[in-house]
This record gives C-alpha cells, structure tokens and sequence, in this order.
C-alpha cells in the first residue's frame, strides 16, 4: 500500500485543510455531555500501571481517565497493586462509602487489603489498589490451579510471574465481591450508598439488573478474566492487549518479522524466547474474554497469528490534549525552551567550536531502549546520510540530533559537567559586567558625557571574563554520549554512531548527542521536563520497526512540533488510514513494511533534507498546522471506541447469562 506520493514538508499558502473525519468504526463523534454509560452498570478498569508507572500503559489509563469519570461519573473505578513508594506520590487514600465500602469490608475479612482512594490526576477516578502479596506456600497452590484450570505454566521462582499470579488471585476475589455487593444477593433492595454484603456464593441478580463489566489491559492484569471464567462469574469482560509480550520478543531479533508471522508456531517461539507463561496467560485471557480489543490493526494481525483470536475492535490510544494546549502561546514557548536547548549546545560544543544557533535546528528521538524496534539504528544511519547531503547543498543550516533513552550509566562525563560549569560561570561573569557597564552608561549619557564601553568595564572583571573564556576552550572534540556507560562497549546505539563516523568534527553540519538518560528538571545539563525540551525542539523522528502503537509523536502533535512515525507503527498507520492529508500538515509516516532497510533510510533522508531547505516562516506555519490538527487525537473523540466494546461485552454476557 503506497503511503506517500510527496516528500513535501510544505503546507499550502492557505490555510491547512479540515482535520480529516475519523472513520466511526475507529473514533466516532466527539462526546456529548449527556452521553452517559448504560443505566445500571458499573465498570471497573484493570492495570499493572494504576498508579504505578512501569510504561506507556499508565500514559493511556492516565489520560483517559477524565474522559471516563465524564461518561461513568461515580460508576467508574480503577484496579492496580498497591506500590507502596510510587501511591505515596500520586493516591489520595479515603475511607469507601456505598457499595464500595461493603466490597473493602468484605475482602478484608477474608484477609485481603484493600486502599480505597482517588488518583491524584485530572478526573479524580476512584481507586482501588490491592495488596496482593502472599506466602510462598499459598503462591505454589495458585501455580498449581491456573496449571490444573487453565494448562499455564509458571517457573518456581520469578518475581514479576509471581506477583502478576498473586494479582490475579486478588482481582478474580474482588470481582466477585463487586458482583456480590452491586449486581447479586448482597444489592437486593438497596441503594448505592446503604445495606450490608452477602456471601460470595450466591450468584442471582437483583432486581434492578445491575450489571458489573471490568476491562482488563495487558497480561499483567488479566490472569483474572480465565479464573473468572472456570468460577461462571457473571461479569462482562473486555481485554485488551496493547502489545503481546511473544510478538516484542520476536520483533528484537527478526527484521522480517511481519513477513514471518503468517508461518510462526506460537507455542514453539513461546519456549524458545523463555516467555511461556506469559503467552499462556495472554492467550487464555484473549479467549476468555467476552470482546478481545488491541490498539492498533497492526497489533490485531500479531494477536490474530501468536493468540489464535483476531481482535472484534481497534481501540486507538488517544492523549489528553487539553493537557498540553496552551493556546496561542505554542509558539512562544518553543522559543523559550529553544533557548534552554542552546544553553545545553552552547556548553556541550562552543568550548571545542562554534556555529550560528540561528540556523541550527533540533532534532531528537527518543523511547524505551530497543534500537532496532524505535528505529534508533533508521534515525542514525539517516543522520549520516543527512550530513553528506548538507555538505553538497551548502545550505548553512546545522543539526543537532539528540537521541534519549534510559541505560545504565555511572555519572554524566566529568568534561561535559565541567564545560557546562564554565559555561554558567561565563554568563554570571556577562551578567555582572552588564549590570555595571550599564548603570554606568546610562549616568554618563544622560550627563552628556562621551561614552567608551571599554573605559567602563572595571579591570577585575575584565579579567575575570577573559581567564573564564580562556578556561572554557579545549581542542577536543565534542563527545557524542553525554554520560559514562556501564557497558559502552556493547552499547548498540554508541557502536552504531561510532560506526558511520559522527563524531561532532567541526565541518559536520549534522551534530549527535545521544543522551542515555531521560531528560528531567533534577538533570544538571537541562533543569528542564522532557515536555518542555520536545517543545523546544523543531523535529520529531520515530521510525519504529516494531511499535503497536507509539505515544512519542501524539506527544510532539499535541505540543505543535511536526514529527516522523513509521506504518511499523500502530499510530503511523492509524494516522495513514484516517487522516489522508497529514503529510500537509507536518505528520510523516514513512514507509517500512515490506522494504530494506537500504529505502526505508533514503526516504527519510529525504524527508530531513525538505525539512532542513524550510524557512523560519515556512516551519512557524508547519508548528500552526501541527497543533490544529492535535485535537483529532483526542481522548473525547478516541474513547468512543472503548465504549462500543463495554456495549458489545455487556450484550455478550447478558446473551450468554440467558442461556
């Protein structure tokens, strides 16, 4: 499927067409306020990373979250383990009332604890965080049933198996309680805020035909939806997985992986990539469920070949865009944080050379450390190929390309900290003389006095300014890794830098710094947040190989800087599919599937040198474009999707219960 038919960075002279209309059976129409969740209904949202940040799926519950409290209002509850350090941050804990308080009472006494609260993010949900340890004794029994119930293995000892195996346990206790007190014996006759709960035994409706649905994300959470099943809990279930754990593993190490998966024997790959248990959860989870959902159609077709069950719907993460919408003030923060980036080239590269920041452009990709999966190994080899092309065409423009990530480093390299000292020694110096110099000035002046700047500036801080600028020259080269690596010699990012010969010389318009870090304000080199450093930036790049879908570009739209993703990506080919015209409003998908490695990296230096031939002017209406068509990802648009899949589980499950 040809996905480009221009390389164009250029909008039209007008202004940018229409956001395109989302197809309905992806995003549907914006939400209105009175549409609400089925009357009688309540739903309960399951995921390793409540309150708990491990990796992208906290950024899609977390953002969505305001979008379901508005739909669900007080019969939306979120589930996650209870991290002691990170729900001290981010968890409000409070005493339940209602149903809910019958269902923490009633678990408590069967010895399982559990922290009833809000989260402390926009929307408020409730929240419900369970302490799901156990003895080594009662974890083998758990081991031995899902084994015995559902042909999953597990090994003897493994921390995150076992812990994901206790949660389980305590998520398959709590439905039942939730089913009891809201929909069973334990409701009849009572409103939500009164009555005292039954046994857990009992499984007949109340009158009212109050209903329980719980949407389960990731195998982590959702060892619960086959425990459920073999009990016959009447409880509407949706899963959704948003990568399988067998397919990432397999991605890392074959670079036809799409073309391979047709004839992949799941099992066999399972055993041979150590991930049995993991792929034995997700695939009884899969075919447990009432609807079985995924995050993108390039992750259906993994789930369809390595879970043996094709996904009924594609629920798009979406962003929370109000979160990042300044409104017309876009655009004077990219200046501002661009300053902050100069500050860090000024102190990384001036001590060794200079260049005109002016027309220097940022450009930066960033994610998880998988190499080949981001495309880190496509960025370098483009940047190379970019630097040989803006040698040829002379434009006079420089790039800096940043790559960060998160390795295991042993401190920030002592020249760097030292030259970024120097550096802010240097500016207080230019302060203090500028402060002086002008007061002095001004008084002259206005006396009528000829002024010399020379004749004003007192010899100490002549001095001083010239010893500093003296202290802050080196003939060194500009290091291309900002920090020690605890294995710089198996590094696969530093090895491939290293190989095609960026190495920061002086007559190189393309820079490399590769950041093994994640960029935040306790950082000595910025004292910035990584939100404010993309807004800096002017260029987006993520080309991944394998990605289900890709929260790095929606994260550059939403703060109107253009960016590059790839149709290896599940938001790359979201964005090809619904949105025909991005490639004119600052949204690239690069062609991957099916082609070398040799094209793909062609065709996105090709795209990098149309950027870089931009004016100032042509990349201020590129930023324009960009954060006007952000909203076309947000949640109030992207959420319908969920809701169609609580629609068709909850008829699923009522069909069946009348069986």
């Amino acid at each position: 499927m040809h996905l480009m038919s221009e390389m164009t960075w250029r909008t039209p002279a007008s202004t940018a067409a229409a956001p395109g209309t989302p197809p309905a059976a992806l995003a549907g129409a914006a939400m209105s306020e009175g549409d609400r969740a089925p009357p009688g209904a309540v739903l309960l949202e399951i995921a390793w990373e409540v309150c708990n940040q491990v990796g992208g799926i906290y950024q899609v519950i977390r953002s969505k979250a305001p979008t379901m409290v508005q739909r669900w209002r007080d019969r939306y509850c979120l589930i996650g383990p209870y991290v002691e350090a990170k729900a001290g941050v981010e968890f409000e804990e409070r005493p339940a009332t209602g149903w809910l308080r019958r269902v923490v009472d009633d678990l408590a006494a069967r010895g399982l604890k559990v922290h009833h609260g809000r989260w402390l993010i926009p929307g408020r949900p409730t929240v419900l965080l369970l302490e799901h340890g156990l003895p080594r004794d009662r974890i083998n029994e758990l081991k031995y049933r899902i084994w015995e119930h559902h042909g999953i293995e597990s090994p003897g000892e493994d921390a995150l198996i076992d812990g994901v195996i206790t949660f389980g346990e305590a998520v398959r206790m709590l439905l039942g309680a939730a089913w009891e007190q809201w929909a069973g014996r334990g409701a009849r006759g009572e409103d939500d805020e009164e009555g005292e709960g039954g046994g857990e035994g009992s499984r007949e409706r109340a009158p009212a035909e109050r209903r329980v649905l719980a949407h389960f994300h990731e195998w982590m959470a959702a060892l619960a939806i086959p425990m459920i099943r073999h009990e016959g809990l009447p409880v509407a279930t949706v899963f959704t997985t948003h990568a399988t754990t067998l397919g990432r593993a397999i991605a890392w190490n074959d670079e036809r992986f799409y073309e391979h998966l047709p004839h992949l024997d799941a099992a066999a790959e399972a055993a041979r990539y150590n991930v049995k248990t993991q792929h034995g959860i997700e695939r009884a989870a899969a075919h447990g469920a009432d609807v079985f959902t995924t995050v993108s159609f390039i992750t259906a077709e993994e789930c369809e070949h390595l879970l043996g069950r094709r996904p009924e719907l594609v629920l798009p993460n979406g962003i929370n865009v109000e979160r990042y919408s300044v409104g017309h003030e876009f655009q004077t923060l990219h200046a501002e944080y661009k300053q902050a980036i100069h500050r860090f080239v000024m102190g990384h590269f001036f001590p060794s050379y200079s260049f005109d920041l002016d027309r220097t452009l940022y450009f930066f990709t960033s994610g998880r450390f998988e190499p080949r999966n981001k495309g880190f190994d496509l960025c370098i080899e483009a940047m190379a190929r970019l630097n040989a092309e803006l040698r040829a065409e002379d434009l006079g423009v420089t790039v800096v390309f940043f790559v960060v990530s998160q390795r295991a480093t042993r401190s920030i390299l002592p020249q760097v900290l030292q030259r970024r000292g120097v550096l802010a020694e240097l500016r207080e110096v230019c302060e203090k003389v500028t402060a002086e110099v002008g007061e002095q000035m001004f008084r002259r002046a206005a006396a009528g006095e000829r002024v010399r700047l020379d004749d004003l500036v007192p010899e100490y801080w002549a001095l001083r300014l010239r010893r500093t600028m003296q202290a802050m020259r080196t003939w060194e080269l500009p290091p291309v890794v900002t920090h020690q690596l605890v294995d710089e010699a198996g590094d696969q990012v530093l090895n491939h830098i290293r190989s095609v010969w960026l190495v920061n010389r002086p007559d190189d318009p393309v820079k490399i710094v590769y950041h093994p870090e994640f960029i935040s304000p306790v950082n000595p080199l910025w004292g910035i947040e990584y939100e404010q450093f993309v807004r800096g930036c002017h260029l987006g790049i993520f080309p991944s190989a394998y990605e289900p879908w890709g929260y790095t570009p929606l994260e550059c739209v939403a703060m109107g800087v253009p960016a590059i993703t790839s149709d290896l990506a599940g938001f790359g080919r979201y964005v090809h599919e619904v949105l025909p015209d991005h490639d004119q409003w600052g949204l690239k998908v690069l062609r991957r599937r099916g082609r070398s490695f040799d094209a793909a990296a062609a065709d996105l230096t090709q795209m990098l040198v149309e950027f870089c031939r931009l004016r100032r002017r042509d990349r201020i209406s590129l930023r324009n474009d960009v954060e006007r068509h952000a909203w076309e990802f947000d949640w109030s648009r992207l959420a319908r999707a969920y809701d169609w899949a609580h629609d068709l589980a909850m008829a699923r499950e009522g069909a069946a219960s009348k069986k």
